[in-house]
């Protein structure tokens, strides 16, 4: 598969690898071999994903999902498990749909972390993203008491206001960035943030 999911997917096995299984991630409390347990068990374990988000009764099950995935297979082959989409997603369109931002994330979590260098992207993955944002940047902006405007560098894309009002805040960077940020990666997001409202969104839990 070539399309963008696939293309992060394989850059998430990668980075896993270099870093091995105890290496940190932005994802709090957890290690590289938490995170490719999480990824493996959301694409191949569906009777745990409903408790893949740390909410709720479920969690703990799936927490459990994921220690078990780890002793049967080991880290190694967990990695290689998730380089490729398993057979539910092997058409690239809904890969895409499904796990570009997922994948994308994920491997910022596990490059940003541990001091790899920084990528690129190319226009249209980072439209790509925009687009994604665009449409959830209400739900993932909602804590904020404030205004907030995204404003997306390096595209034509207009920006998008969202929040409860209150002072302004704008928030400018690539859309890439502007996606991190949205996912509360905030003191790793490579983003300007200027306005009354930048200490409300500072504070605020961004995300779901």
């Amino acid at each position: 598969m070539t399309g963008r999911a696939a293309a992060e997917r394989r850059a998430l096995a990668d980075a896993l690898t270099t870093v091995g299984p105890d290496a940190p991630t932005l994802c709090e409390g957890w290690q590289a071999k938490d995170l490719v347990a999480h990824v493996y068990v959301r694409e191949h374990r569906p009777d745990a994903t409903p408790g893949v988000l740390p909410l709720g009764p479920l969690s703990s099950y799936t927490e459990r999902v994921m220690q078990s995935a780890l002793r049967v297979h080991g880290f190694a082959a967990l990695v290689e498990a998730i380089r490729t989409a398993p057979p539910w997603l092997r058409v690239e369109r809904i890969d895409d749909a499904v796990n570009t931002v997922e994948m994308f994330v994920h491997t910022e979590d596990v490059r940003r972390a541990n001091g790899m260098s920084d990528r690129t992207h190319d226009a249209s993955f980072e439209a790509a993203l925009w687009r994604r944002l665009s449409r959830q940047a209400r739900l993932s902006f909602r804590r904020v008491p404030a205004a907030v405007t995204l404003a997306p560098v390096g595209t034509d894309a207009p920006g998008v206001r969202v929040g409860k009002g209150g002072p302004d805040v704008t928030v400018s960077g690539p859309p890439s960035e502007l996606l991190l940020l949205a996912y509360n990666r905030k003191e790793h997001a490579r983003v300007t943030i200027a306005g009354e409202g930048a200490d409300a969104l500072r504070a605020a839990k961004l995300g779901a």
